[in-house]
This record gives structure tokens, sequence and C-alpha cells, in this order.
């Protein structure tokens, strides 16, 4: 090679030689987009390698488990000495990514979409993929997506079947969608955590490469075709938004679906906004926390309503009515439960739950922290007021918007 001919940088050769050849394909809008893959098993694996590839710049990884030696047959990014050490899924991923192309600029989070991550990260968000494995993970995703107004993508595996689809505030929800034994199965409101253990004992190993393949390219190309949304609205590119991609392995087969349902007064889809900042970050007590907003917002009733969880200050035995301080979050019981040694031998419905699902000036617990009621980094409040209701959203304590492109939302 020639030394006055350096070698390119992977957005400049790929934007100004090849995709061109797509005529509605914009290099600018993809390094100046921000998306979020939750998810980092094969399907996650399959599209943050399309979407790095494509050329996307600005990535924020969310996964809550860790690489085991059965991930290596399906998930391009993980290797042997990742699964010796147990490494993180979403930090392996952000690093191999990074490789890639070095220009990425990639937040890897350790976490459960369902409560460990702000809806203010998200709402700067232009798209998100999904890429889980149970309804309820979906569902909450679902929510957080229509209350911030961001379209997403969910892709799911099975053996050799796959799915895909896109969901966009206003016009179809997932919520809406599910049947009543989809809502039978999340009333029990699983965590993620047991599902998977479940799977690993009994065995279970239902997902291949293939299909893995399949599904994240194309909820890759969604996602892409989302982040050039005036090419949607003129017609050039058509979304799965309203419909689902099915692909059936064994027998070579697949179709689309209609999938359009939304029901206004489903709860699920309801949209914030707007959104007022503040200095709040998660180490404030609720004490201060109350009288702040008391002043800010000039209101004596300040009621911060739990959306997405409640606080358990104590549990109590059915059998003989003893109580057991807890006083964490609902979604943190079932492994407060399994991790102590007095209680693990009692099964979860042994247990009744003192939930607290709104803090007020009467809350017991004012040196209590947001943290410690359960709220994530960068998450936004639902504050009622006798003048009605405030979207409140926490300072980015952690500095998260560092990784993201900054001309975004207010």
């Amino acid at each position: 090679m020639e030394k006055n001919n350096p070698i390119p940088q992977i957005g400049q050769a790929w934007g100004a030689d090849i995709f061109p050849q797509l005529s509605w394909f914009k290099i600018d809008k993809l390094k100046q987009a921000n998306v979020m893959v939750v998810g980092c098993g094969a399907l996650g694996n399959e599209v943050l390698k399309n979407l790095v590839l494509f050329g996307i710049e600005h990535l924020v990884i969310v996964d809550f488990d860790t690489i085991e030696q059965s991930n290596l047959t399906r998930s391009i990014f993980f290797d042997q000495d990742d699964a010796r050490y147990n490494r993180q899924k979403a930090t392996v991923v952000a690093e191999k990514a990074h490789k890639i192309n070095p220009e990425l600029k990639v937040l890897p989070l350790y976490g459960n979409i369902c409560h460990d991550i702000g809806l203010g990260l998200l709402r700067q968000m232009d798209v998100v993929v999904s890429c889980v494995d149970n309804r309820w993970a979906r569902y909450c995703l679902n929510r957080l997506c229509m209350r911030a107004n961001i379209p997403w993508i969910d892709g799911g595996i099975d053996r050799l079947e796959g799915t895909a689809r896109v969901f966009i505030p206003g016009k179809n929800c997932y919520a809406c969608n599910l049947g009543s034994e989809a809502l039978k199965d999340m009333s029990y409101r699983l965590s993620c955590y047991s599902v998977i253990k479940r799977n690993e004992q009994s065995g279970r190993v239902p997902t291949t490469p293939i299909i893995a393949s399949i599904i994240g390219a194309v909820e890759a190309q969604e996602a892409i075709k989302l982040l050039h949304d005036d090419k949607l609205k003129n017609g050039e590119l058509t979304s799965l938004c309203g419909k689902m991609f099915y692909y059936e392995g064994q027998h070579l087969t697949s179709r689309i679906v209609d999938f359009i349902g939304y029901d206004s007064e489903c709860p699920a889809h309801e949209q914030w906004n707007p959104i007022e900042k503040t200095l709040i970050t998660t180490s404030w007590e609720i004490g201060d926390l109350l009288k702040y907003l008391s002043e800010i917002f000039d209101c004596r009733k300040i009621e911060i309503i739990l959306r997405n969880h409640c606080f358990v200050d104590y549990l109590t035995i059915r059998k003989d009515e003893r109580k057991i301080a807890a006083m964490l979050p609902d979604y943190a019981i079932e492994r407060f439960i399994e991790e102590d040694k007095t209680l693990n031998h009692f099964p979860l419905s042994a247990f009744y739950q003192h939930e607290i699902k709104t803090i007020d000036s009467s809350f017991l617990y004012k040196k209590l922290t947001l943290k410690q009621l359960g709220f994530p980094a960068w998450d936004i409040l639902h504050v009622n007021t006798e003048k009605g209701n405030r979207y409140v959203e926490l300072a980015d304590e952690l500095n998260y918007s560092e990784f993201l492109f900054q001309n975004k939302k207010a």
C-alpha cells in the first residue's frame, strides 16, 4: 500500500464507498444516532455485530447476565476465557464491538431493563432493540418506551423459529397484543434470574446460531430503517410496524402477519411529558426530597408514585404472623429470601409482603434514599401534586451522557 494512501476509517470507508449503493442510506444519521440494545445472548450478539458493521457509533448495551460455556456455541463475541472467568456479557460485547470500530462510543450496563435502567437515559435513544427472552421483560421495555416516546424492535427465537416486530408509540403496543394466557403468565412476575435458573436446570438449549443470525439481521435492518424516518415517510422504505415477521427453519417457511393491536385505554402506553430536569440524584434522602419538591412546585401535597415497583418494608410469615424486616424494592425480595438461611426453606407463597406504592409526608422511613427505594440513576419520578402530575428527571450522576451523541432531547 502506498504511503500516501492511508487506511480509511470504518465509517468513512463504508459510508463513502459501499453503502451509497443503497439510495436511501445516510451514514451521518447512523453516526449521530443513539441506539440501545437490551440483551446480549445469541440474538443480542448478532444484532450488535450488525449495528456496528453498519456504522452505528453510539450504543448502550444492557444485560444482567454473565458468560457461561453454553453461550459459546451461538454467540460470536464470546470466547473460552470469557466463560472461564464468568465475565459480564455487556462488558465483553462492548470491548469486542469497539475493536470492530474504534470510533464506537459504547456504554455497557450490567442490569435488568425492568428496574435498573433510568427512563432519563432511555429517552435519549433514537431506537431500542430488544433481544430478551421473556414476556415480562418485553412488557417492561414496552412501557418504558411508550413513556419516553421511543420506537422499539422486538425479536424472539426458539429452536428453529423466530419472530421480529416493531412497536412505535401511537401506532401499536406490545401490551395490547397480549392474549389471556400471556397476561396470566406475566401475573406471576417471574424474575429473569429465576427463569434462567429453571432453564439451566431443565437442560434446555432453545436457540441455534442460525436462527439468531436470521432474526438478529431482521432486527438490525429494521433499526436502520427507523433511523431513516424520512425515507419511511416517503415510502422508499417499509417498516414492520403493525406487522410480525415469522421464520420457521425446519421446513424453511416465512410469512408476515398483521400485528396492529392498539387500545386507546391501555395504561401501558401513556406518555410522560413534559419532563422537568433537576439536580436530584439517587443519593437524596426522602425527607429532603419531599421538602425540595414542595418548594420548587409551590405545593403542599407531594406524592411520589412508585410506577415500576413497590417498596417492601417487611414480610409476614403466614403460618405464625411473624414479621421479617426487608426494606427492599419488591423485585429484590425473592433473592433476599433465597440468600437468608432462616427463610430460604420456605416457599415464596409462605409470605405476605407489606407493600408501599406511594411516598408522601406520612412515609415512615424518610432517611432512606431514592436508591434504597429502588430508583436507578437518571430515572424519572412521577410526582402527584394538588396542581396535577409532574415528571421529574434525576440528574445524570454517573455521566452516562458522555457516551451519547449530544444534540439530543433537552
